[in-house]
C-alpha cells in the first residue's frame, strides 16, 4: 500500500496577545505531537470535540500553514484539496466566473472547470443567479456555488472539514450523498467530523485527537465507541 502522507510529532503554535502591554504574548499550541500515516485508497477519519485542533490539521495538510515542529513527508507531485464551501470570493464576479477561477485555485485546470460549468450550475440549482455577480447572493447560495465548484476538482486526496452543513435539508442531503458516493468509490481522503455514525460508515481507520494530541488510532469499529462514551462524559479526561 503506498504511502500519501507522513506525519511525524506535528506541532503548530498560535501566539495570542495578553492582558493590555503592548508585546505580551501567551504560546497556545494547537497541535502539539501529532504522527499518522494515511495510504493509497483508505479514508481516514478524524474526530475530537471543537478546538481539538482537527482543522489546524487540515490547513497543513493541504498546506495553508506550516508545522512549527515535527517533520511533515508529502509524495512528491502530490495533489491535496481541501472541500470548502466558502469557494467564491470575488464579489463582482458572476457565479459561473467564480466557479472556473476558484476551481483553478484548488487545483483544477481552466479546460476542466469550463467543462464542468452546466454541472455545477445544476448541482448548485442557482439557476439564473449562476450569472449574477455573487454580492447579490445569499449565505445559502455562496455556500452551495463554493460546495458545487469544489466537488468537481479531483485531487490524488479529498480533505473534507464538517462537509454535511451546506443549504438547507434537501441540499445537505444531496450533498452527503455526493461525497459518499466519492468516498465509496476509492477515493483517498481524510474526513473530520463531529458525526460517529458518518466516521463508522465511511472510514475504515480513525484518529481521536483532543488538546492537540492523539487519543487514539485505529479501526473505526475500536476507536469510535470509546469516542463515544468519552463524549457521554465530558468532564472525564480522555483515556
Amino acid at each position: 500500500m503506498d504511502t500519501f502522507i507522513r506525519l511525524q510529532n506535528i506541532g503548530l503554535c498560535y501566539r495570542r496577545p495578553q492582558g493590555f502591554f503592548k508585546g505580551a504574548r501567551t504560546d497556545f499550541w494547537a497541535l502539539k505531537d501529532i504522527s499518522f500515516e494515511l495510504h493509497s485508497g483508505e479514508t481516514l477519519g478524524i474526530l475530537g470535540r471543537n478546538g481539538a485542533g482537527k482543522s489546524t490539521l487540515l490547513r497543513i495538510l493541504c498546506g495553508i500553514i506550516s508545522p512549527d515542529r515535527g517533520k511533515l513527508w508529502v509524495r512528491p507531485r502530490l495533489r491535496t484539496t481541501l472541500l470548502s464551501i466558502g469557494v467564491g470570493s470575488h464579489s463582482t464576479l458572476s457565479g459561473r466566473e467564480n466557479a472556473v477561477l476558484n476551481g483553478m485555485i484548488l487545483g483544477a485546470t481552466k479546460a476542466h472547470m469550463l467543462a464542468s460549468l452546466e454541472r455545477i450550475k445544476e448541482f448548485s440549482e442557482l439557476g439564473d443567479f449562476f450569472e449574477q455577480p455573487i454580492y447579490t447572493y445569499s449565505s445559502g447560495m455562496h455556500a452551495r456555488l463554493g460546495f458545487a465548484t469544489a466537488l468537481e476538482v479531483d485531487p490524488d486526496v479529498l480533505l473534507i472539514d464538517e462537509m454535511l452543513s451546506v443549504g438547507d435539508k434537501s441540499f445537505q442531503n444531496k450533498s452527503s450523498e455526493a461525497i459518499r458516493g466519492r468516498l465509496k468509490s476509492g477515493k483517498t481522503a481524510i474526513l473530520v467530523s463531529h458525526d460517529s455514525k458518518t466516521v463508522t460508515e465511511l472510514c475504515s481507520r480513525v484518529l481521536w485527537i483532543e488538546h492537540g494530541e492523539v487519543v487514539a488510532e485505529g479501526p473505526a469499529g475500536v476507536v469510535v465507541p470509546k469516542y463515544e462514551e468519552a463524549m457521554k462524559h465530558p468532564r472525564l479526561p480522555a483515556t
